[in-house]
């Protein structure tokens, strides 16, 4: 891919750099022109001016009957004989008396101002984009030349007047050498140069502005083979210089800023980035760049519960390839006046291109790209979703704008975002394992020079397997982690240099993010204490249960007065019947061990109640796992069939409460024959608020069980 520096340009102008990176394309629109068509160029006003010059020019040398007629609205001197005007209304003054007045069968007339003039407003157009409207589809023998910035929005009965559309957008790669100065090459390279190099950097500007961007590097020191970290400082000082309002340089190391979850770096870097290391490559020839970058996905998604990373993981592929980033909230993008939310991801993808390389993160994609048909508000989602396909079918293939869509509900968007040629990687960031946790935790206790050993780390790192908010049974995330090692460090800072790691303030951490405990009457600690000792004793005692990690009275809101944590089952794909049942008896045994405790029963178990008729339930109606004597075969009883007859109906909940009273059953049995380990944990809790898996086994051991 290299070329000799002395074959490129020795001097160029703005005027010359156009055409060397659009020649073919002005070719195609004169063309047009002189065939009687009107024409719609998109383009940067920055280039407007010089592509009209260029066209004016062909025009004259091609067909010299059909003139070039610009309308400026600028003042002339037939504007002073009425009243004064602002620019808009000098426009279309001055376009109707080239339509009517002036302009001849081969009069061509150039519009630079037509996405301006013709701006709609949120209820309609405008009064001067309908009498623009009105003179092109008057004078269909006329032929225009209008311009339209990407970052402006066109009305559609305004693009229905032109046949004919260009769009100049970026520059093509096999153009970009005809745009480099010798004394620029000479920056990368003694005598060979590689300019493609520079091309990922350079590909979304415009011709204009890319030899602005080069002509900075005029300055800098010429390439020495003995110091080549100042050609990556010149690729950094280009980057820079193609930052984008909005976008930023994120600077986050998939491995050195990440912990855990080697699964996911690996497929990123099989995947995705391995590929465009080697389109990078300088031994890449042109064949070989072409055939990778049709093996380029256009955008992933980032799927899993939040508070997991997806964010961060998209900020470590933009660093990864020196890309800028944008990160979109999908709810703000959309908005209730009608064109506006399409707009809008317009503009993000006008921007995108000009400071490619670069990723757009559409946060919480499911908020507007939801499968279509299943949407409850205005509809605007199905425009939303139309227009982000288009510009994502829009890249060139060589354009590296890379989409990346986050989401909790994967299930939930739409089919058409998933197909291949689109979203078409589909990564999930699952809560962290323990071996992750342990990798988070040891980098956040390096970042915030914390003196805890390698044994904390790895108990710390068992300690979060559990559930993290016991209301909404959400796990330990990397927020969470994060959160409890800034829980430490405030520690560490009100205690001040004496401060030493404890196991009990390790405790405190895990609990430092919580609100303010409840303070629980002896009567009310004694039943909650009760209750979670008949869960964690049901569970411990129940052969499919998971383990109990600890047991807890007192904890963090109103909802949750205790909970009991249990580690993940071993067996995370497959789940039996048996399975089901215990846990159906678990959810029970917080009630019946308050009867036998206290006497008594309280609200506190409603939640358990309820999920335990819902996995009831789930067995009957969906499962197949009623038993035989109930008579209901082997089928289903979902919701969507319709109502069911009643006296099927009747047997369905026959079946639901037989088998949540023969856990309740079995839960009694099972704490009635164990009563003195029960009471001991119960007692335990009062007096100490928690329990672990040892003082459990402690219980039992000392109660004879």
């Amino acid at each position: 891919m290299d070329m000799l520096i002395s074959e490129l340009p020795v001097d160029l102008s703005h005027q010359e750099a156009v055409e060397g990176a659009y020649g073919a394309d002005l070719n195609w629109i004169t063309e047009r022109l002189c065939g009687g068509l009107s024409v719609l160029v998109e383009c940067d006003k920055q280039l407007t001016h010089y592509v009209y010059r260029a066209l004016r020019d062909r025009l004259k040398a091609r067909a010299p009957a059909r003139a070039l007629r610009l309308i400026s609205g600028l003042p002339q001197a037939a504007d002073a004989e009425g009243p004064p005007m602002d620019r808009m209304r000098r426009l279309v003054t001055q376009l109707q008396r080239a339509v009517f007045e002036e302009a001849g069968p081969d009069r061509v007339l150039a519009l630079p101002q037509l996405d301006v003039l013709t701006t709609t407003t949120r209820s309609g157009l405008s009064g001067e984009a309908r009498e623009v409207a009105a003179l092109l589809f008057e004078n269909p023998a006329m032929v225009f030349l209008g311009f339209k910035d990407p970052s402006f929005e066109l009305p559609k009965v305004i693009e229905g007047a032109f046949p004919a559309r260009r769009a100049l957008m970026g520059i093509g790669r096999e153009r970009l050498p005809q745009l480099i100065l010798q004394r620029e090459a000479r920056k990368f390279g003694v005598t060979h140069f590689n300019p493609y190099r520079l091309y990922k950097y350079l590909s979304g500007l415009n011709a204009v502005r890319c030899r602005e961007v080069l002509s900075d590097l005029h300055s800098r020191t010429d390439f020495d083979p003995a110091a080549p970290a100042r050609a990556a400082a010149l690729y950094r000082a280009l980057r820079e210089m193609t930052l984008v309002a909005d976008f930023e340089l994120p600077n986050v190391d998939l491995d050195a800023d990440i912990g855990g979850y080697a699964g996911v770096k690996e497929q990123l870097r099989r995947e995705l980035l391995s590929f465009l290391a080697r389109r990078d490559d300088d031994a890449a020839d042109g064949e070989e760049v072409r055939q990778i970058e049709e093996l380029i996905p256009k955008g992933l998604i980032f799927h899993g519960p939040p508070g997991t990373g997806k964010t961060f993981f998209c900020k470590a592929i933009a660093t990864a390839l020196d890309a800028t980033i944008l990160i979109v909230s999908g709810p703000e993008l959309k908005s209730k006046w009608v064109g506006e939310s399409e707009e809008n991801l317009r503009k993000v993808f006008a921007q995108a291109r000009r400071a490619a390389p670069s990723i757009i993160v559409f946060d919480e994609l499911d908020s507007f790209a939801s499968a279509r048909g299943t949407y409850t508000g205005s509809g605007v989602e199905h425009s939303m979703v139309n227009q982000l396909l288009t510009e994502m079918d829009g890249f060139r293939g060589e354009e590296l704008v890379f989409v990346v869509g986050t989401t909790n509900f994967l299930e939930s968007l739409d089919p058409a975002l998933l197909r291949p040629g689109r979203f078409e990687l589909n990564i999930h960031i699952p809560y962290p394992e323990e071996v992750d946790r342990r990798e988070v935790l040891g980098l956040y206790n390096k970042k915030f020079a914390l003196p805890l050993s390698g044994a904390q780390l790895d108990w710390l790192a068992r300690k979060t397997e559990g559930v993290a908010d016991p209301v909404s049974g959400a796990r330990y995330s990397g927020d969470h982690l994060y959160a409890l090692m800034r829980g430490l460090k405030r520690q560490q800072v009100r205690a001040g240099a004496g401060w030493v790691a404890t196991e009990e303030a390790l405790r405190e951490a895990l609990g430092d993010r919580r609100r303010p405990r409840p303070a629980l009457l002896a009567e009310e600690r004694r039943v909650v204490a009760a209750h979670e000792a008949g869960h964690a004793l049901c569970a411990y005692l129940l052969p499919n249960a998971p383990k109990v990690e600890e047991v807890r009275v007192g904890v963090d809101s109103a909802e949750a007065l205790g909970c009991m944590v249990q580690e993940r089952p071993e067996r995370r794909y497959v789940t039996s019947r048996g399975d089901l049942l215990d846990q159906i008896c678990v959810l029970l045994g917080g009630r019946v061990a308050e009867e036998l405790v206290v006497g008594d029963v309280s609200m506190g178990a409603y939640d358990d109640l309820r999920r335990a008729t819902a996995l009831a339930r789930l067995m009957v109606e969906s499962l197949g796992m009623s038993a035989e004597a109930a008579g209901l075969g082997l089928r289903t009883f979902d919701a969507g069939e319709g109502a069911l007859p009643a006296a099927w109906a009747a047997r369905v909940e026959e079946e639901v409460s037989r088998l949540v009273e023969e856990q309740r059953a079995r839960a009694e049995g099972l704490l009635s024959s164990h009563r003195g380990a029960l009471e001991r944990l119960a007692a335990r809790l009062v007096a100490q608020g928690s329990c672990d898996l040892s003082g459990l086994q402690e219980a039992v051991i000392g109660a004879g069980g």
